[in-house]
């Protein structure tokens, strides 16, 4: 596996289905071996990676809790031990949950900001010491224009990505002169399962009437943001949130 994973490495959790199966596969398209993770459907993350070697790509997925400390550290581990060193990591995984604000409990708040929040913070601090010794890195953060909004029927979800926002721009400071960069991309609506549950409801349906271009984002568009970000093309921009909402947001 190793002789065949060569080149940069990109990790992308969450990797099975919606955007982050499209950032796996633009990935691949630029070159990067790509290590896709998943938490519960391993038929769906083998499909993606026989995706990928399909087209002339290498890939490997791993089962991975990103709220687990314990998990996040071993395939890291497992990760550098078969195949090297993440050069690219990008923390896609996501929980979202429609709940009116009075209604969400604890047991929900700390679901969201485990998965939202605390494991792209795990997964930063596991992946930088690698990318300092090698001088060179990106972290790439998939975040919300709820994030940027705020939330309505989606309060955790919307704090959970303002705060991946904040993790951004810190890394940003403290890594840049090793030669890592750190940037967020922030969708609007984009065709996912995610966000199909916000798409049926009257609030969803006036958000699409109202987005300038007059449509949701697709998957690859948000693929292609984080394909340019993980390049060396992007070397200077670094703690910036690119915003792929079809104009719903200009901040």
């Amino acid at each position: 596996m190793k002789s065949g994973m060569a080149k940069r490495v990109a990790l992308v959790t969450g990797g099975s289905r919606g955007i982050g199966r499209a950032i796996a596969v633009a990935l691949t398209r630029d070159g990067i071996s790509v290590v896709l993770t998943y938490n519960a459907n391993k038929a769906l993350a083998d499909g993606v990676v026989r995706e990928i070697v399909s087209i002339g790509g290498a890939a490997a997925t791993y089962r991975m809790r990103v709220e687990d400390r314990d998990s996040v550290r071993h395939v890291i581990g497992e990760v550098r031990s078969a195949i090297g060193p993440i050069d690219i990591l990008v923390n896609n995984a996501a929980v979202a949950q429609e709940k009116p604000f009075e209604e969400i409990t604890d047991k929900d708040w700390d679901l969201v900001m485990g998965v939202n929040l605390r494991g792209a913070f795990a997964c930063s601090q596991e992946v930088l010491p690698d990318m300092v010794r090698k001088g060179w890195g990106r972290v790439i953060n998939i975040t919300s224009i709820g994030g940027q909004w705020g939330g309505v029927n989606q309060v955790h979800y919307a704090v959970s990505k303002a705060g991946l926002i904040g993790l951004t721009k810190s890394l940003a400071k403290v890594y840049g002169r090793n030669g890592i960069t750190a940037n967020a991309v922030a969708p609007g609506l984009v065709d996912t399962d995610m966000a199909a549950g916000e798409l049926e409801t009257p609030a969803g349906l006036e958000k699409v009437k109202n987005i300038p271009i007059g449509r949701i984002a697709t998957c690859a568009e948000v693929a292609h943001a984080v394909s340019f970000l993980a390049s060396d093309r992007s070397g200077s921009i670094t703690g910036q949130t690119i915003n792929v909402n079809g104009g719903m947001y200009f901040g």
